[in-house]
């Protein structure tokens, strides 16, 4: 540990910060990630048979992935070498592949950490794949990202993607007992601040200790209730990136919710959106698909009342207008549900492209000159409304096509009246045939 404090400068006593003091000296004193540390997960598995493999540790910020990459290099003696892709390029990376080159020649194994490795662009990830190869060095890289999005296919290859969790309420208050008896000292806060303060912290470790270092670094005459803790500590933006994967993530289970029918949780996930700074009109666009795509005319209101929500809105502006948003997110959530019109557009629309330019039927076409109407253009046109039932039962498919029926409504909502009627055309097309 000296080593590491002469190594940056500093003294054995100097200030340190709460997180780095607590920072785990092994494996088993990682929180919240047993499901890849225990002796019967991945990392458990290759320690035990003392054969480390290059990985990448994917997971939310302050999960633990730079602490694991430091202890697993630790365990298994291996040089530790850190670079963040964030600072470095092609010449830091040239100087690290020599080191370990040279460090492996006498039988010194290097565990090279890159922290947020996605950033690295395709070419340069592509200058790991020879040393990873042959051994020069184990890869281990973090990232916050998907790995199947950012990373590219040969490198993703070679390497084992374990997915480090969220801190749960479980894991943070361990992480604050360690805190309060290293600084024997008890945080003075209520317990529904403590619960208001794991809810602060959004699942990072790092970002809770920070907080704590803040509270315990300061005397208070009482203890504080969550009202109070909120004067002290500013609260924190959820964590959503809106061009990325938890933006994607959010949406679909907006969608889902609402595919489900459940209403409150539709409602959730619109408000986590929210509070996570998307902008409404994106989400008001979804609604709107959604109201065709999944209820379409099991309920033709649905689209009428998004859309109204969407001119509310515009008219509006936020926060008036989220009160429309959310009554949308309601209406399509408690809506009869249909994908009939979805499906049915999907069919015609392959159908379409199998069956080329085939022409309409002559009697269906329109006659504007004579040389037309000798033609045979709108012969033996029959005028609906002249019929006895309003329906004639004619063919208005191309000729060589059979007819197909595509569209198949529900027995749900205004679709199953719709059904009552296309049940009875097909009753009469078939008496006139």
């Amino acid at each position: 540990m000296s080593d590491l404090f002469s190594s940056a400068g500093l003294e054995q006593n100097a200030p340190r910060p709460l997180a780095d003091k607590l920072r785990p000296t092994s494996l088993g004193d990682v929180v919240g990630q047993d499901h890849l540390i225990a002796s019967d997960g991945p990392l458990g598995r290759m320690l035990g048979a003392n054969k480390l493999r290059s990985l990448v540790l994917w997971g939310p910020p302050g999960t633990g992935k730079t602490t694991i990459a430091r202890l697993l290099a630790q365990k298994t003696d291996l040089y530790f070498e850190q670079i963040s892709a964030v600072f470095s390029g092609v010449a830091d990376l040239r100087k690290s592949f020599e080191a370990a080159a040279g460090r492996h020649k006498t039988g010194k194994g290097t565990l090279l950490f890159v922290d947020e490795i996605h950033r690295f662009n395709r070419s340069q990830q592509d200058g790991f794949l020879p040393y990873v190869e042959n051994g020069t060095i184990i890869l281990v890289g973090a990232t916050t990202e998907n790995p199947s999005f950012e990373l590219n296919a040969a490198l993703l290859s070679r390497l084992q993607v374990l997915t480090l969790n969220r801190l749960d309420d479980n894991a943070m208050e361990e992480l604050l007992v360690r805190a309060e008896r290293l600084e024997a000292k008890a945080l003075p806060i209520t317990k529904e601040a403590r619960a208001m303060l794991y809810g602060m912290a959004d699942g990072d470790g790092r970002y809770l200790l920070n907080l704590t270092d803040i509270l315990l670094s300061l005397d208070f005459e009482e203890i504080l209730d969550a009202a109070g803790l909120l004067k002290i500590l500013q609260k924190r933006a959820p964590v959503y990136d809106k061009d990325r994967e938890g933006h994607y993530n959010l949406i679909s289970a907006l969608h889902k919710s609402l595919r489900g029918s459940d209403t409150d949780a539709a409602l959730y996930w619109t408000a986590r959106m929210m509070a996570g700074g998307e902008d409404p009109l994106y989400i008001l666009r979804r609604l709107v698909r959604f109201a065709a795509e999944d209820i379409g005319l099991a309920d033709p209101n649905a689209l009428v009342q998004t859309l109204a929500a969407k001119d509310a809105y515009e008219f509006l502006g936020s926060p008036e207008g989220d009160l429309h948003l959310a009554q949308a997110v309601i209406y399509l959530g408690t809506a009869p549900k249909s994908n009939a019109a979805y499906k049915a557009f999907k069919a015609v629309t392959k159908r379409a492209k199998e069956t080329g330019s085939l022409n309409p039927p002559m009697h269906i076409l329109n006659a504007p000159t004579k040389m037309m109407k000798d033609m045979g253009y709108g012969a033996n046109y029959a005028y609906d409304h002249d019929t006895k039932d309003g329906f004639s039962g004619q063919n208005y498919f191309p000729d060589g096509m059979k007819r197909e029926e595509f569209y198949a409504p529900k027995e749900r909502g205004f679709e199953r009246e719709i059904k009552k009627r296309l049940d009875y055309w097909n009753k009469l097309r078939t008496s006139y045939t």
